[in-house]
């Protein structure tokens, strides 16, 4: 009878890197719920993987939007996003900030998981600042067409999402 001997790996693969799935924290253009930010950076510290911070704002097809002029940025709500970023680089983490703007909002964030890969996609948008039929639908997509993990705050403020 014929035998295979089987010596073991040829390279060490306890040096292998995990392929770099990047852990994405995504908002819809309001800041993000504590919890939210607490997990991805958790995640990202834990895994050792660098943290994307993705703010997704919706735009109307217009003819300024197309010559780049369709989003005003405020800046109460950028120091908001910028948080979960300045607190991952404090623990060492290699951060990604990202604004993408529209007109559909949610097909434009699971095309932007697509292409990232990341291990898990953790929206959340703070609930007491976006509306409640918005983030159903939101969450309905992204349960629905996310192509990797997707993290969701438990409850809306008043029930059930």
């Amino acid at each position: 009878m014929l035998t295979l001997r089987r010596s073991g790996p040829r390279e060490d693969v306890s040096l292998l890197s995990s392929g770099g799935r990047p852990v994405l924290l995504a908002t819809l253009d309001v800041p993000f719920a504590g919890d939210a930010t607490a997990f991805a950076v958790d995640s990202a510290v834990e895994s050792g993987q660098p943290l994307v911070v993705v703010n997704v704002a919706e735009v109307p097809p217009t003819p300024w939007t197309l010559l780049g002029y369709g989003y005003i940025e405020r800046e109460d709500l950028q120091a908001e996003l910028r948080k979960p970023a300045e607190l991952a680089q404090s623990l060492a983490v290699q951060v990604e900030r990202l604004r993408v703007c529209s007109p559909h909002p949610i097909d434009a964030l699971l095309e932007l998981a697509a292409e990232r890969e990341p291990g898990v996609l953790v929206f959340g948008p703070d609930l007491a600042k976006v509306s409640k039929r918005r983030y159903r639908k939101a969450v309905r997509e992204l349960r629905e067409r996310s192509p990797c993990l997707v993290w969701l705050d438990a409850e809306f403020p008043s029930g059930r999402p």
